[in-house]
């Protein structure tokens, strides 16, 4: 045992090419040191996919998936450090850094916008703390005990005393005090005054008031008043008050629900059986019943038939959303110019065919899986790799940790191609058969490396159990 490991180590520490003189040593997958296919750069795989480092131009990376992986890129001073991802990681990008134990603790640092440096440790949800070169800035919280935050859970400020019996927010300019949240609360703020007790009976108003932006313009912030009584069966709101789109809802549920506003009009009776809206803004009418089982819509703005769940074809000039049988079908399309993206899926996520392409250049992207037996990219560059299987990689597309830290354990099969170098790579069984092709070049190797092939400019080398055979000058 003692035998193997000093060898393991020894084929780790070797630099490509040792073995061969100019040629890399392929025994794959017991060990391979191969060109990048698709970046330039080396890659050494050792036990198949148990370990390997990669040089891709200044960027290294070390990993023994699936337990760590390490990557360290100076040129843009990144290093990113992952045990059993998603448990424990630790990422840094020049003077910012965050490591992290299953999101719950987490400890992070680094200048922000307005601050030359600034710490954050949290325990979620019991203890959050931040220091920073500003002072206004520090808080500590221990839920439910008592705390303060700033600029957390989507709040501007937080202040508790024994949540949730007492609890202040604060979120541009408003501030609400719940008292025993979230049954009992009184906000305010510029023109705005509000109470609920919910879900009983709640009301707040706003007036109409300005405000002036970064431009030194002075805006109008349009006004309210919402009522709401047993909610939802009850209510009653005014929106838009000081613009030139008032809009008033209605609703005692599920005895109708009404929409009135110069711009739209929607009345639902029976809620949610039987609707009709129509939307003279968008320029369509639209007829439910029940929604959104069963929806007609007609107009410049929308068309849409749905008999939810046999067929639906809905459009409108910028997006379309069809589907038959659903799940079985469904059809997606965004035309957002530059983008232009189509998507294609049968059975939930089973199988999918993404297509993204500018306009401006006429360049696409296309991802295309089978769940779980294969994914296929082709990038904006033209370069496409094939992966067999792909068990994890359709839900988190475009996750590169999730390639780094978990691909090479079931990538039996791998295809790569970049067609502007001209460069070609197929692996099976992590690299027990490789080929790989370049304008220069041509290599296979098969079984441990038994059988070997290179060719290039100074000719054709044969090594068959690693005994060299012939040499083809050329």
């Amino acid at each position: 045992m003692a035998g193997w490991s000093l060898c393991l180590l020894f084929l780790i520490a070797c630099p490509p090419g040792w073995a061969w003189g100019q040629d890399p040593l392929q025994a794959g997958p017991l060990f391979d040191d191969s060109k990048l296919t698709l970046d330039s750069g080396y890659r050494t795989e050792v036990l198949g996919p148990l370990f390997y480092h990669q040089q891709k131009e200044s960027e290294s990376t070390w990993a023994l998936p699936p337990l760590l992986s390490y990557t360290r890129d100076p040129a843009i001073d990144l290093t990113e450090f992952d045990f059993f991802y998603p448990i424990l990681t630790y990422d840094r990008y020049g003077e910012q850094y965050r490591w992290q134990f299953f999101q719950v603790l987490s400890f992070a640092s680094g200048p922000s916008p307005n601050e030359p440096l600034r710490r954050r440790v949290t325990l979620f949800p019991l203890y959050f703390q931040q220091r920073s070169s500003d002072p206004a800035e520090d808080y500590t919280a221990l839920a439910p005990f008592y705390g303060h935050l700033k600029h957390r859970l989507f709040k501007d400020e937080i202040f508790f005393v024994m949540f949730p019996f007492f609890s202040e927010t604060k979120k541009k300019g408003v501030v609400t005090d719940n008292y025993v949240y979230p049954f009992f609360d009184l906000h305010h703020g510029p023109g705005l005054k509000g109470w609920q007790f919910w879900p009983v009976v709640g009301h707040e108003h706003k007036t109409v008031t300005t405000v002036t932006n970064g431009f030194n313009e002075t805006q109008t912030v349009a006004g309210f008043d919402h009522l709401f009584v047993l909610w939802p069966i009850f209510f009653n709101n005014h929106d838009g008050i000081g613009t030139n789109n008032p809009v008033w809802q209605q609703a005692v549920l599920p005895l109708y629900s009404f929409e009135r506003s110069p711009r739209r009009d929607s009345t639902t009776v029976l809620w949610p059986f039987f609707s009709h809206v129509d939307d003279r803004e968008k320029e369509y009418r639209e007829w439910d019943a029940p929604w959104p089982l069963v929806v007609f819509a007609h107009g410049k703005g929308k068309t849409t038939h749905r008999v939810w769940p046999l067929f639906s074809r809905a459009h409108s000039p910028t997006l379309e959303d069809n589907f038959y049988l659903w799940p079985v079908y469904k059809y997606n399309r965004a035309n957002l110019p530059p983008l232009d993206r189509r998507r294609t899926r049968l059975f939930f996520f089973l199988y999918s065919n993404t297509l993204d392409r500018n306009t401006e250049t006429h360049s696409g992207h296309r991802s295309v899986y089978l769940w779980p037996f294969f994914i296929r990219d082709r990038d904006f560059n033209g370069n496409s790799r094939l992966q067999v299987f792909a068990p994890l990689e359709p839900f988190v597309l475009g996750s590169h940790k999730i390639k780094r830290d978990y691909s090479p354990l079931w990538s039996v099969w791998l295809a790569e191609k970049d067609p502007r170098s001209g460069a070609s790579s197929q692996s099976l069984l992590w690299n027990l058969y490789r080929h790989r092709t370049d304008r220069n070049s041509k290599e296979v190797s098969v079984f441990f490396g038994l059988y070997q092939s290179h060719s290039d400019a100074r000719g054709k080398r044969t090594k068959l159990f690693f005994i060299p055979l012939s040499r083809q000058p050329r």
